[in-house]
């Protein structure tokens, strides 16, 4: 009884110690980066009301604070200039936590979608990637990895990926870590000499809605009504989900009645009396983007009819449409069979033997995509008709239709609980590090706002500012231009992507801003380029020029000066610039029919001479213009290419 009694005491007084340690935020922990010259508000949660002192291994006093009636403290801590020595910080109630491994230097968030969370090693295998880890060991270096979570009310917990803390950089920390932040961190440690911590808080895909609070969407193009509503419900997730499904009925009904396969919500397009007048061809399994319609987001109809041997009538079948991006209906002879919403997941839908009358059938397959690659994708193998074991062959060429153009169209809304739903990132993976102090941001995102480019300029400036307003502090915030991607176009001056571009450099206009332009670095059929070396070495020297004044960045910009001399157009530039190769290319003149032509440059000094012989009274010039343009202008020592532009508005 005695020794059952003692062994209780000491459980109890255990458990008593355990839970008397104060808590810290999830990004307080050993091996962490403080941001120097700034204040580090210590702030959590102790085991009781009373008083907290604070540590640090840098000051010479102690600092305390009084905890409120739940416990919650917070306490400020100065922070002294960047240094290779390591501290420790102690936080105590009566029950000491202390961290170890502690460096001051400099704090970077990362964030972005799926180019900025692109590893070194994982999914995303950058160019280099056995060597670019072999040789990531620095210990002045620090990554922090905040996991892919949502939230609809900001919160206070940052949640860290697979409960991890800070790490030192490493060969194993490294190998999922964001490439781009680590790059630009092993720059910015490489020509600084301090320490250097990185916070990746990215995720793929991602609007930059989801990363702006619903505070600032109130007041932003488009975003506005929906965000006051959202505000009123306050994050009841009853209400959120009802919202939603009074949103998604609107947008279904706006979608069927500007399909032209739709009257109503009856297909016009499923049977054997379809007038094929106005289809075209196209060999599938593919993305559309490649088979002839570039840059193409909405609804396309597929069609093809297909003669059964005689034994399969009467017989129930399996049709494999593919891996569809995004959302299909499937019908045969006229019957929907089958209809999946998600991204490249392969559909196989049973068929009735009822439907199987005769030897013809006819197989109709509505897709609709909202952005990125869309249509019937995957192996030629994943696209047929089984009877039992036998197959039909489907690959190969099919019929298709337009039904619509999201860029006619709403965007469509999003789950409350999708990663994609405005805010939701803001809320978990931004709001949560308001009071650990940083240096600055970098971001690499758009291309998930390509087909709604004319919001992008006020959303991302709008969001910046909403960032600083976070900080309390006037953050320098580099971002990356997106890159060149999918087929190459002489001439495209609808290119989405483009103007995508253009609404990223119109950000430039904020003070303490910076852009890496990558026009010059990206793969025609990889969105993901290899290339991130690159990216994070323009970003850092971006920083190092503005934020550090170490060196210059330069970056070649059109400064707004167009004269004509007679069928020539004469640009003038903000530096002298360079041409690799031996001719110009990717620029385009028009003249007053608007129409654009490929055209001939000369480079001289800070001057561009431009001309078409199909062009005698030019009025605009573009330059870089399209998904995947040719360029090859660039500033005179050739490390940055000139930015894409155009000079008119049209």
């Amino acid at each position: 009884m005695k020794k059952s009694l003692m062994a209780l005491a000491i459980t109890l007084l255990a458990a008593s110690a355990a839970q008397a340690t104060v808590t810290l935020p999830s990004y307080f922990s050993d091996d962490m980066v403080v941001q120097q010259n700034a204040t580090l508000t210590v702030k959590g949660k102790a085991s009781h009301a009373g008083t907290v002192t604070v540590n640090a291994g840098w000051a010479k006093q102690a600092y305390t604070g009084k905890t409120d009636a739940n416990g919650n403290f917070s306490i400020n801590v100065p922070t002294p200039k960047a240094s290779l020595k390591a501290y420790t910080i102690t936080v105590s109630d009566g029950d000491k936590l202390t961290l170890n491994n502690v460096l001051v230097g400099e704090v970077w968030v990362c964030s972005g979608q799926s180019n900025m969370e692109m590893p070194i090693n994982g999914w995303g295998k950058v160019k280099d990637y056995e060597q670019e880890l072999k040789n990531a060991n620095y210990d002045n270096i620090r990554l922090l990895q905040v996991k892919r979570v949502v939230s609809n009310v900001p919160t206070d917990n940052l949640i860290l990926s697979n409960g991890e803390k800070w790490n030192v950089c490493s060969t194993q920390s490294a190998d999922n870590f964001s490439a781009t932040a680590y790059f630009f961190a092993r720059r910015l440690w490489n020509q600084l000499r301090i320490p250097i911590g990185v916070i990746d808080t990215s995720w793929g895909g991602t609007p930059a809605e989801a990363w702006t609070s619903t505070e600032t969407l109130m007041t932003v193009m488009d975003t506005q009504q929906d965000a006051i509503e959202r505000a009123a419900i306050k994050g009841d997730a009853q209400k959120l989900k009802e919202k939603y499904d009074r949103d998604m009925a609107h947008w279904r009904k706006l979608y069927n009645k500007a399909d032209e396969g739709m009257d109503g919500n009856t297909p016009r397009w499923v049977n054997g009396t379809t007038d094929m007048d106005g289809w075209k061809t196209m060999n599938l399994p593919n993305a559309w983007e490649w088979a002839g319609l570039p840059n193409f987001d909405g609804v396309v109809w597929f069609q093809k009819t297909v003669t059964l041997p005689d034994h399969w009538v009467g017989k129930g079948l399996k049709i494999k449409a593919g891996k569809v991006d995004d959302e299909d209906w499937t019908w045969v002879n006229g019957t929907q069979v089958g209809s999946t919403n998600g991204y490249w997941i392969e559909r196989v839908y049973d068929v009735p033997a009822a439907l199987i009358k005769d030897n013809k059938v006819v197989i109709t397959i509505k897709v609709r995509d909202e952005t990125g690659l869309g249509g019937i994708c995957g192996d030629a193998g994943m696209l047929e008709l089984k009877m039992g074991d036998e197959t039909l062959a489907l690959a190969g060429e099919w019929n298709y239709h337009i039904g619509l153009s999201v860029a006619d169209m709403p965007r469509m809304p999003e789950q409350p609980t999708s990663q994609n739903y405005n805010s939701n990132l803001y809320n978990a993976m931004i709001y949560p590090l308001r009071d650990f102090a940083i240096q600055g941001a970098i971001w690499y995102q758009g291309e998930a706002n390509a087909d709604r480019w004319p919001q992008y300029t006020p959303l991302f400036q709008a969001m910046i500012h909403d960032w600083r307003k976070l900080w309390k502090k006037d953050i320098p915030f580099y971002f990356v231009q997106i890159a060149n991607w999918q087929e190459r176009h002489a001439v495209q001056p609808d290119s989405r992507w483009a103007y995508l571009r253009e609404a990223q450099t119109n950000a430039l206009q904020l003070s303490n801003t910076g852009m890496a332009v990558t026009i010059d670095i990206g793969e025609a059929y990889d969105i993901h380029p290899k290339n991130k070396q690159e990216v994070g070495l323009r970003l850092a020297n971006a920083a190092l020029a503005q934020t550090y004044k170490r060196g210059q960045y330069n970056l070649p910009l059109y400064d707004g000066q167009m004269k004509v001399n007679g069928n020539k157009a004469i640009l003038s530039f903000n530096q002298a610039l360079t041409v690799q190769g031996d001719k110009v290319e990717g620029f385009i003149i028009a003249g007053p029919d608007m129409k654009f032509h490929t055209a001939q440059a000369i480079v001289t000094g800070n001057k561009v001479t431009v001309w078409s012989p199909e062009v005698s009274m030019p009025i605009a010039v573009r330059y870089a213009w399209g998904d995947n343009p040719a360029n090859n202008v660039r500033s005179t020592d050739g490390s940055l290419p000139l930015t894409p532009f155009r000079t008119d508005r049209w």
